[in-house]
């Protein structure tokens, strides 16, 4: 009969073999995943659940992410931990800056309708032959007042790929400061305004820039 030495064979100890035999001791890899706050499984189930957040306009920050971690793990969480979670996840997972986008714009946002918008303009420009001179171009950019106009969020590297990192959408019962821009397509331009609620309900109420 010939007897197999672990520790010759392998290098491994023969007490460390059996422990391992009998269900003692662990591997590395079991003894490092059991010492973190979630579990592998834990982990995979948190990454689906940003995506699906995400397809619902609502991509997660990281105190987020935090919170939701701590109601898995019914513990609290430390604050460095969502970005090692992130690091773990790299090939998954990214970080973007992003800005609200009201919920009304999110559900409108297309670019078929933008196509067949800008398509029927130069139609109509055309049919009338419109000089550039009577053609302007309005911009606005809001700010919704009481929350950052930026903020970090995280993201799958999916939704990544298929150019899919849109704003944070928001209810749209906040208040709304406006800013308005329009240049004529001859190279002049109107100077620009805000929009914003009155509180002196004077029509005369407005602001310089």
């Amino acid at each position: 009969m010939i007897i197999l030495r672990p520790r010759r064979k392998f290098g491994v100890n023969r007490s460390t073999l059996s422990k391992r035999h009998r269900g003692v001791q662990g591997s590395c890899e079991a003894k490092a995943e059991k010492s973190r706050n979630l579990n592998n499984t834990q982990e995979d189930k948190l990454i689906a659940y940003i995506g699906k957040l995400y397809s619902k306009g609502l991509p997660p920050t990281h105190a987020i992410v935090r919170n939701f971690a701590e109601e898995i793990a019914q513990k609290p969480i430390g604050s460095s931990w969502v970005s090692r979670f992130l690091k773990r996840h790299d090939d998954q997972l990214l970080t973007h800056w992003t800005a609200s986008v009201d919920s009304k714009r999110f559900r409108a946002d297309s670019a078929f309708r933008y196509s067949l918008y800008f398509e029927l303009m130069r139609r109509k420009i055309d049919e009338y032959a419109i000089d550039g001179r009577h053609i302007y171009n309005m911009g606005e950019k809001g700010f919704i007042v009481g929350i950052l106009s930026k903020q970090r969020r995280i993201f799958t590297q999916e939704q990544s790929s298929l150019g899919k990192l849109r704003g944070f959408v928001q209810s749209g019962n906040r208040e709304w400061v406006t800013i308005i821009a329009a240049i004529c397509a001859d190279g002049t331009a109107l100077s620009p305004s805000l929009i914003y609620k009155l509180t002196s309900r004077q029509l005369q109420d407005r602001i310089s820039i």
